[in-house]
């Protein structure tokens, strides 16, 4: 009996503690959530830097001590003589020409394209300081989506070169659908051997709960105005004319899909391509889909030598239960793979 009194109390503390923490977080996250969130702000990296850090890092640990003690005296002495130049340079009435600057931007898409918000804050800022001189690299990687936000993503690529800025975008691993109405808008594609390119397609799909509903005696009741505000329904009973509008609204997004594309590459044969297949890399260069087989780290590292590589990226201030949801679901995904990996690994064993 006192070991039941015991753990009783124990069980109680416990649920009290437990109870005592969520309150808290519940405020916190009300408190939060009460206040104005800031829009977000603009994060700049130097990815010039980092590659001259990463290979003065490698070529250094390859040296004897005495070579070693040695580079560092030249190294002083270069930096010595840069720093003096750069001096005089600033002093000079003179007009100095500026290095040539790459602006790199990621862009990840998902199905709805919600990250194009972040994308037209990145685009605005580099042509607030880009010029003809400079160039912009995108590194896309998106199975497609919506028409409509994909559409969006695409205008903003457009903006920059109404503006004159050369614009190239790279595909390391996928640009189908909507990937490829954004990849399309550059003066040039690259892509690696194995990514997957076009699919310049529509696809649309709507399951039908009518069968379920009618077995269970519920009945469903839409009222529309106009003949064609509603084609396809998920709960009534759909008709051939409202399959055979629905398939026409498909086919009109399709050419308009085709006409952007040849518009932007000319010199594809449209037909050919706008089957709503999908080939790799190395295919899609014989078809001009692409412009060259090649990975985005290969790209920089050429231009490394001519122009100063800058990564932009805009970064959306989170409020305190987005990045408490965004860390719960990060956990559970990490869990997830981690037993897929074990499983998958004792499958080869």
């Amino acid at each position: 009996m006192e070991y039941l009194m015991q753990y009783g109390l124990f069980l109680a503390k416990a649920v009290t503690f437990v109870i005592t923490i969520v309150a808290i977080l519940i405020a916190v996250i009300a408190l939060t959530s009460k206040q104005k969130a800031k829009k977000g702000e603009l994060e700049l990296t130097d990815l010039s830097e980092q590659i001259k850090d990463t290979k003065k890092s490698i070529s250094e640990q390859l040296l004897s001590p005495a070579q070693l003690k040695a580079k560092h005296k030249e190294d002083k002495k270069l930096q010595k003589e840069k720093n003096k130049k750069d001096k005089a340079e600033a002093k000079s009435t003179a007009n100095v020409e500026t290095e040539s600057q790459l602006y790199v931007i990621d862009f990840k898409g998902s199905i709805d394209a919600k990250e194009v918000s972040s994308l037209r804050e990145e685009i605005t800022a580099i042509i607030s300081v880009a010029t003809e001189k400079d160039e912009v690299f995108v590194r896309l990687e998106s199975g497609g989506g919506m028409v409509h936000g994909y559409g969006l993503a695409a205008s903003q690529l457009q903006r920059l070169k109404d503006n004159n800025i050369p614009l190239t975008i790279s595909v390391d691993k996928v640009a189908a659908s909507g990937g490829y109405m954004m990849a399309c808008v550059a003066n040039k594609v690259i892509a690696a051997p194995f990514s997957i390119i076009g699919s310049i397609g529509v696809i649309a799909q709507i399951p039908n709960f009518n069968k379920v509903l009618k077995k269970h005696d519920v009945e469903f009741e839409q009222l529309t105005a106009g003949q064609y505000k509603r084609t396809l329904t998920m709960f009534g009973e759909n008709d051939d004319l409202g399959r055979e509008k629905f398939k026409q609204e498909l086919e009109e997004t399709h050419q308009l899909f085709k006409h952007f594309v040849s518009e932007h590459r000319p010199q594809l044969d449209i037909d050919k391509v706008a089957t709503g297949e999908h080939w790799y890399g190395t295919q899609a260069f014989d078809l001009q889909l692409i412009d060259k087989v090649q990975t985005s780290d290969d790209y920089l590292l050429e231009q490394f030598k001519d122009k100063h590589i800058v990564q932009v990226r805009y970064q959306k201030s989170k409020k305190l239960a987005e990045k408490i949801g965004k860390s719960v679901a990060s956990s559970v995904q990490t869990s997830l793979m981690t037993i897929m990996q074990t499983n998958i690994s004792r499958m080869f064993k």
